[in-house]
């Protein structure tokens, strides 16, 4: 009776299975279609077509074609710079695999400042402009202070490296490596040049405590 009840209930187990892909295939549609401007009906380039909440996506082509697949239910937003965003589900009452949309996107004004073009000044007008300028006095102090020697140091050990610097410092570090791959790296401790930094940076304090 025993072995009776073990296999229908992994029989139970695999029927419940069988059917929950089977409706998981069923739901999963593919979306397709085209994103225009609402005003010249032109395709957009590069529109960002995504699942709302699944971290999936794809972007339109030179046409504003685009495809993806998803569920049925699924919330795809249509966001484009410029552009206001539109957020379509589809529909669970879907019947097939397939389903198109021809998605219009209207422009937003509030990406779209005011541009006033002007002629490019000669070098009479911003030699003028620039020494009528009026700077405060708490400012320009400020600037001469932050352009000092000392002040400058002091803030090279204590800040620390922006993108530029981390990556320039990680290709050093690789072109290092493919240099001297297979053998051992010079030795600085017998390199003059190395103790005539390193004397350098003792005479500025570069070692001293930060605290």
């Amino acid at each position: 009776m025993v072995p009776f009840l073990r296999y229908s209930v992994l029989l139970m187990l695999l029927l419940g299975y069988t059917m929950g892909v089977a409706a998981q295939k069923d739901s999963v549609v593919q979306l397709y279609g085209v994103v225009m401007t609402a005003d010249s009906l032109e395709g957009l380039e590069g529109v960002s077509v995504s699942i709302v909440g699944k971290g999936r996506g794809t972007i339109s082509n030179y046409q504003g074609v685009f495809s993806i697949a998803a569920l049925k239910g699924d919330e795809v937003e249509f966001s484009y710079i410029g552009f206001k965003s539109k957020r379509v589900v589809i529909p669970r009452t879907l019947e097939g695999t397939e389903f198109s949309v021809i998605q219009l996107l209207t422009s937003d004004d509030n990406y779209l400042p005011a541009t006033v073009i002007r002629p490019k000044p000669s070098r009479q007008q911003f030699e003028r402009d620039f020494l009528n300028s009026q700077v405060p006095n708490d400012e320009y102090e400020l600037a001469r202070q932050n352009t000092e020697q000392n002040k400058r140091l002091a803030m090279m050990r204590i800040l620390p490296n922006d993108g530029r610097e981390a990556v320039n410092y990680a290709l050093r570090q690789t072109a290092n490596r493919a240099t001297y791959a297979g053998q051992l790296p010079p030795q600085n401790i017998l390199n003059p040049f190395a103790w005539q930094q390193f004397i350098k940076a003792w005479k500025r304090g570069d070692f001293k405590s930060k605290r």
